[in-house]
């Protein structure tokens, strides 16, 4: 199976702690990086050098966040170059069952998929599996 870079952007230090624990013991990790503002997310993924060799990065994104909001993100994230956005996978993470919250950011092209908090090492195992 593959490894992948990972970047979990969630206002909760524990949750960015428990994801990136979990990412860990799924065993598929390269590398993990934690942001707990989703300002400081985006601004590393602009900076970051693209490189066609580069393993695929998947972005764990909390939806709702004060200051810059999972929305603010992905409305950030979809004005990138398309070459940089073909190099993460975005999953949303919320644990709002508000159907707008939902549809809103399902309607993301970059949003490959949402998952239910608290993250599970089976949710990364069945995530990863559909990458």
């Amino acid at each position: 199976m593959s490894k992948y870079n990972f970047i979990v952007i969630d206002d909760s230090e524990l949750d960015c702690y428990i994801a990136e624990k979990m990412i860990r013991y799924s065993g598929l990790s390269e590398d993990v990086k934690c942001f707990t503002g989703a300002n400081e997310a985006l601004q590393y993924v602009k900076d970051k050098d693209v490189a066609e060799n580069d393993l695929q990065t998947v972005v764990i994104l909390d939806v709702l966040m004060p200051i810059m909001s999972g929305f603010d993100y992905m409305d950030e994230f979809d004005k990138l170059p398309p070459e940089v956005k073909r190099k993460y996978q975005v999953i949303a993470l919320t644990s709002s069952m508000n159907r707008n919250d939902i549809e809103r950011i399902r309607s993301y092209d970059s949003v490959f998929d949402i998952l239910d908090k608290p993250l599970s090492a089976e949710s990364i195992a069945v995530l990863l599996s559909k990458l």
